[in-house]
């Protein structure tokens, strides 16, 4: 079964990508409902995140499944089965980092999302849409509902579910037009609701 979104041309993205992944994603979240609040300081909320989106984006190239369109307008960071989101190295120094670049109450309340987001995560293998942005400044092209597209064919190609978090409600549709359907809700500490999402494998 198709989707109705246009599939975008995706490759594989390199280290020479990351200062643009990070700019992408810096931008696309810096008002999103979850991501936006969890960075409170709104005068340094760029620069805080956008260190941590790298953090993000050079552990996703560890897999041939950070995948961009041609000059990174849109980006997606894919964790195949077995797959884990960040580096060990990463992983390990997670805590003290945040509290590096924000503050103690924000690292926590940073760190309790992703404790309730990893709770959340099916035991059943699937790749991970650990996260999907466009640039501000590309925005209403259909790049990142095109990018998914050409994404999940590639992942249908191996037979293989998809999961993914939903955690702006204005998003919920486009997914379900790509093939997700609501499997959870994931209430955080803010009151703020996550909707987790998963697309059964596809074959022929």
């Amino acid at each position: 079964m198709s989707t109705p979104f246009r599939p975008v041309p995706a490759r594989v993205a390199t280290d020479a990508d990351v200062d643009t992944i990070v700019a992408t994603l810096t931008t696309a979240f810096f008002d999103d409902p979850m991501w936006g609040p969890a960075f409170p300081d709104v005068e340094h909320r760029a620069e805080q995140a956008a260190r941590l989106w790298r953090v993000f984006a050079t552990s996703a190239l560890r897999y041939p499944w950070a995948l961009v369109t041609e000059h990174v307008e849109a980006a997606a960071l894919w964790v195949p089965p077995g797959g884990t989101e960040l580096a060990p190295e990463a992983e390990a120094g997670l805590a003290d980092f945040l509290v590096e670049i924000t503050d103690r109450a924000t690292a926590d309340g940073i760190l309790r999302i992703f404790e309730l987001l990893g709770d959340a995560q099916p035991s059943e293998p699937h790749f991970y849409l650990s996260l999907l942005a466009t640039h501000d400044e590309h925005r209403g092209r259909g790049l990142g509902m095109g990018l998914l597209t050409e994404n999940l064919a590639r992942i249908d190609a191996l037979g293989m579910p998809a999961y993914l978090e939903s955690c702006n409600p204005a998003n919920h549709a486009r997914y379900a037009r790509a093939g997700f359907t609501p499997l959870d809700d994931i209430t955080l500490d803010t009151g703020h609701v996550v909707t987790t999402m998963w697309r059964p494998a596809r074959t022929g």
